[in-house]
């Protein structure tokens, strides 16, 4: 989850300072919106049948990595 964060929160640096909003909290809302949508996925996946598989958790951080999406 830290790589997620780390990875969203860098993202968004630079947008974040060319709309004026501060450097501190455009990394922590985009690190944390990161954080909560593989948290979804996981908890998707558990609701369903009340375990989560590797193959679930493997899809669930999947979807953080833009180079499967190609």
């Amino acid at each position: 989850m830290l790589a997620v964060f780390i990875a969203n929160g860098l993202a968004v640096i630079g947008a974040g300072s060319l709309i004026g909003v501060d450097t501190v909290s455009s990394v922590l809302l985009a690190g944390s919106l990161g954080v909560i949508k593989v948290a979804e996925a996981l908890a998707r996946a558990y609701i369903d049948d009340g375990k989560i598989t590797l193959d679930e958790i493997n899809e669930s951080f999947a979807i953080m990595d833009k180079a499967k999406k190609k």
